[in-house]
């Protein structure tokens, strides 16, 4: 099982700021030292090629954000300081993404050791989201592949709005997310599906929520490829998801899912989403442990 990283990943934030940008070093760390993955299947990546950003985002906002030239409402949105070392980690983060797609396509799994990041719009960036890394991979498949059909399944307990505006009426995608109704962000996009749940919603209203309604989804729509942002903010000791799961919810999420991808030959590409936890260094366990239960399967159905 290939797995995409690059130490350009971790970007340098001023003290308290709330973006755990450590997550990405230490998940891939706990995975390697755990002996769930091994040193040659993390593969180090660089920067996407600028014209790939191009087929998705506004010129301006691209050359706004190599820069570090937007305007204050334009910073606050966004919550990360723009400029040539965010440029340079953000293009790289779309190149891993990218990466995974293609992986799983080859494969039946890859996974981004990062990514999801989608809250950015064709025209500007929010919610920690710069480029939307899920978009731009789409469209390279689509360029690749014409008539691929795409779901992208968003657990990430926000709801991505940037995904769905940029991927709105096009048949060849399916955008399915399920995330807190009364959250960030507020202003919310209609994608294919939304399920939308209560604040603070228990681990098992949630489960059954996702399960049912994600089964009806892949059945009627069949694709080719899912994108599955498998989120760590879903914790209920999260900063901002404003959910109630447990470790061993998230867990049987992962589970479930992943197994009903790889059991059915749905090729999956695994990417992090969010995650702030209050405990240190939990959120990248959660998002080690996602892909822990994606290699343990990946093997336990190979040559199926």
């Amino acid at each position: 099982m290939r797995c995409f990283y690059s130490n350009e990943l971790e970007l340098e934030l001023p003290a308290g700021h709330p973006f755990p940008m450590d997550k990405f070093r230490v998940s891939k760390d706990m995975l390697l030292d755990g002996g769930i993955l091994k040193p040659e299947e993390i593969i180090e990546v660089s920067a996407a090629n600028p014209f790939l950003l191009r087929r998705v985002h506004e010129l301006d906002y691209i050359a706004k954000i190599e820069s570090g030239l937007l305007d204050r409402k334009e910073q606050m949105l966004l919550g990360l300081p723009a400029g040539p070392r965010l440029f340079q980690r953000s293009t790289t983060e779309v190149e891993a993404t990218r990466l995974a797609c293609l992986a799983a396509l080859e494969e039946g799994i890859g996974v981004c050791l990062a990514g999801g990041t989608h809250h950015a719009f064709r025209e500007h960036g929010e919610g920690y989201c710069v480029f939307n890394d899920v978009a731009i991979a789409i469209r390279d498949l689509q360029e690749r592949q014409p008539g691929i059909k795409i779901m992208v399944v968003d657990t990430d307990a926000h709801q991505g709005n940037g995904t769905a505006s940029l991927l709105a009426n096009d048949p060849r995608v399916f955008t399915y997310s399920i995330h807190v109704g009364r959250n960030y962000p507020t202003r919310k996009v209609d994608g294919s599906l939304d399920i939308e749940t209560v604040r603070y919603v228990e681990g098992e209203m949630y489960l059954k929520q996702l399960f049912s309604t994600l089964a009806g989804a892949l059945d009627s729509f069949a694709p080719d490829l899912v994108i599955w942002i498998s989120g760590a903010d879903n914790h209920r000791n999260d900063r901002f998801g404003q959910m109630h799961l447990s470790l061993k919810d998230i867990q049987r999420r992962d589970e479930v899912l992943l197994r009903a991808f790889i059991r059915n030959r749905i090729p999956v590409a695994v990417l992090y989403g969010g995650g702030y936890n209050r405990q240190p260094e939990f959120t990248a366990k959660l998002h080690r442990n996602t892909v822990a239960t994606a290699k343990r399967l990946a093997t336990e159905y190979r040559g199926i």
